[in-house]
């Protein structure tokens, strides 16, 4: 980022948004506010189309392979933008974040809804994945950068409320107006939100010089240290042996982002194919699938804030971690128990998603304070690196993820391609399919010929047999019959098969938070209150001690 100009105008304030001195609590505050404001509303447009998936693959006529290679390559394309983010160390977070949302409002109010065809509604949607590729590593950095180490727990859990309240908006939302709007109304939405946030993010967002946030604050008692660093050229550059990329190459770094993404797998199902899986299985409409996922995001985001204070105010976060992977993977294996049982009830689904998202809140807002403080213990000035090796690694994951669902759950395709078909054929042909299925090798013979050219003896035998009411009433439902034929089997056989399948793969997810767990002890951070108070006590004389060093300096 470039040093500000002398004249402070209008524009430079655009453009030129680095604080010489770290802020006073009421800007410190604001400037929290508005990434995890931000990172709500770029997550609200993400998000939104997984909401409406039926409706968009119906409307572009897309397989569901074809849907789930949409969000593989936009994920995809954000992995590798995550890493290009990495070099906000050197460039500076705010204005990836400011400019980042006004190329997705725009794209998401105008590109993405008056998408032609499936071919450049892919086109656009890896655009937005783009700029989430970018603002996914920029906006963590921006939290860690204004929180210090004593309330990083409880300031992650607000950003990580983002993707939460994001996938939460936009249940609410869709489920209140999608009785009365369109797919394309719904996307528009989400724009026009992420371009009110630009406004607000273009004049107020604001960011540490690369002096101030190359360091580590453990407290805000550390302001005026940091500070008189940052005078001395201190935390201006990477410190270190070699590249910042080489070191964040560590198991505690790489090893604790593979942890998390594999972790994290049973939420990217939920976010993707909750709607799908409800509807194929359970026969839940695309609101009633988003008000049931309300239960989750909501118990998410209050876990997220309560266990985030918690874990400051106790200094610990790998007892939170473990408490929390524990009882996340308790839940989530009841509810992949449930896949196979067609009574379990709304309400019992509704509380064991409480359960979920309050578990994972537990283990993942101390997660994200910790992964910062275990970067900072590798290279303070590193940090945005360190974030987009998370990034990158929580992207491929994503991706891999949607691209191998399909191969486990083979009945998805059929259901969510032709089962609302066959529902539908079957109510309204059911009379003439009664007559069918009590005449079945006299229809199956019929059904060789086209209309009105069967064999005189055959016709003969059908009039006797069914009389020409029950005759005319079959060939009024002939085009819903034919849907019946052609891909009626298929569609049975995925209701059969699909619950199994939808099984396995909640087991998959199971075993996810289960890698997650030996991770937890390979990170920074205290197990013990006590010990963790005698660190910062013995912190707090350390920066005395230093303090006066610099005073007799004449610093």
């Amino acid at each position: 980022m470039p040093t500000r100009p002398g004249s402070p105008g209008v524009a430079s304030r655009l453009w030129y948004r680095e604080l010489p001195h770290y802020p006073a609590p009421p800007r410190r505050y604001a400037n929290l506010a508005i990434v995890v404001v931000t990172t709500v509303v770029l997550y609200y447009m993400l998000y939104v189309q997984y909401a409406v998936a039926t409706s968009i693959i119906t409307h572009y006529g897309m397989s569901y392979t074809y849907f789930v290679w949409v969000s593989v390559l936009g994920n995809l394309v954000g992995a590798f933008t995550s890493l290009v983010a990495g070099l906000a160390d050197r460039w500076g977070r705010a204005n990836l974040v400011v400019y980042g949302l006004l190329v997705a409002g725009l794209l998401l109010v105008f590109a993405l809804p008056a998408a032609p065809d499936k071919t450049l509604y892919t086109v656009v949607f890896c655009l937005v994945g783009l700029v989430e590729g970018i603002v996914l590593v920029a906006t963590p950095a921006l939290i860690r950068d204004f929180s210090p180490q004593l309330g990083r727990a409880t300031a992650m859990g607000y950003w990580t409320m983002g993707p939460v309240l994001g996938s939460l908006v936009v249940t609410v939302v869709t489920s209140t107006t999608l009785d009365s709007s369109s797919w394309q109304d719904e996307l528009r939405y989400s724009g026009v939100a992420g371009l009110v946030v630009f406004a607000v993010a273009l004049f107020a967002l604001r960011e540490l010089s690369p002096g101030l946030r190359g360091q580590v604050m453990v407290s805000l008692r550390d302001r005026a240290l940091v500070e008189a660093r940052a005078r001395r050229g201190a935390g201006a550059a990477a410190t270190g042996d070699g590249s910042p990329w080489r070191q964040m190459l560590h198991l505690d770094v790489v090893g604790s982002a593979v942890a998390i993404s594999v972790f994290l797998l049973l939420y990217f199902a939920a976010v993707g194919n909750f709607v799908v899986y409800f509807s194929a299985n359970f026969g839940y409409s695309q609101q009633r699938t988003n008000a049931l996922a309300n239960w989750y995001w909501g118990a998410n985001a209050i876990a997220l804030v309560v266990v985030g204070l918690l874990s400051d105010r106790l200094r610990v976060r790998k007892p939170f971690m473990l408490v929390g992977a524990a009882g996340s993977i308790a839940a989530t294996s009841y509810f992949a128990v449930l896949a196979t049982h067609h009574e379990a009830s709304y309400s019992t689904f509704a509380w064991l998603f409480v359960a979920i998202g309050v578990f994972s809140g537990v283990a993942y807002a101390p997660w994200m304070a910790s992964f910062t403080e275990t970067v900072e213990r590798r290279n303070p000035a590193a940090t945005a690196a360190g974030l987009a090796v998370w990034g990158w690694t929580l992207r491929i994951v994503v991706a891999a993820s949607s691209a191998v669902l399909p191969l486990v759950v083979t009945s998805a395709s059929p259901l969510v391609e032709h089962g609302e078909a066959v529902a539908a054929a079957q109510r309204e042909a059911g009379p003439a399919l009664a007559v069918v299925n009590a005449h079945p090798d006299l229809f199956a013979r019929l059904a060789k010929y086209p209309a009105g050219k069967a064999p005189r003896e055959l016709a003969a035998r059908a009039a006797r047999e069914v009389g020409p009411s029950g005759l005319a009433l079959v060939q009024k439902a002939q085009p819903q019959l034919d849907v019946l034929r052609r891909y009626g089997p298929e569609v049975a056989r995925a209701s059969r098969q699909g619950p199994g399948q939808w099984q396995t793969w909640w087991w998959v997810t199971v075993g996810g938070q289960v890698v997650f767990v030996p991770f937890v002890f390979v990170m920074a951070g205290r197990w013990s209150p006590r010990r963790a108070k005698e660190d910062e006590r013995r912190h707090r004389e350390a920066v005395a001690d230093e303090e006066l060093a610099l005073a007799g300096d004449g610093a």
